[in-house]
């Protein structure tokens, strides 16, 4: 077996050496951005200024620092239901949301996925109906927070694909 080895003497190594870490820097930023594009899970609305980072789950833990995506919602199709705080909390993603009306936009992204909303939707449902968050062949999406000071009511926002 034979190699083949290309020597550079110290005054060429200095300068093909900033240029060689130039070409692995942009490398490992074009590597960290494709990355970060298949890690990217967040929902954006601009109209209150929102873009928070989702995960999976609703319970108490993810709901401090993200928006919890309900277990059994798909991530990719159809009824995407998510839930996070309004008031009280270190992160109250959705404080504002009651502001959101039809016609306003929300986008999702998901890995390379991003989807944009418009809500058709907007009211306050009893915390123990569960009819909002039902699949749907329609790509939807689903945001549900607690209504101010009345435990007993979710304020529920919905919003169909542009």
């Amino acid at each position: 077996m034979k190699f083949k080895a290309n020597f550079i003497s110290e005054e060429n190594l200095n300068q093909n050496n900033s240029i060689y870490s130039n070409h692995i820097s942009e490398k490992n930023n074009e590597e960290e951005i494709n990355q970060n594009n298949e890690n990217e899970w967040y929902i954006q609305i601009e109209k209150i200024g929102l873009k928070a980072p989702i995960q999976e789950g609703t319970n108490k833990e993810n709901l401090e620092d993200y928006v919890g995506l309900f277990e059994e919602s798909p991530k990719e199709r159809g009824n995407i239901c998510l839930a996070a705080h309004n008031r009280g909390y270190k992160n109250n993603y959705f404080s504002r949301i009651k502001e959101l009306k039809e016609g306003d936009e929300i986008t999702y992204t998901y890995k390379n996925i991003k989807r944009t909303y418009i809500v058709t939707k907007h009211e306050i449902i009893q915390n123990t109906d569960w009819s909002n968050l039902e699949n749907t062949k329609e790509n939807k999406i689903t945001l549900i927070t607690c209504v101010e000071n009345e435990p007993e009511y979710r304020r529920c926002i919905q919003g169909v694909e542009k």
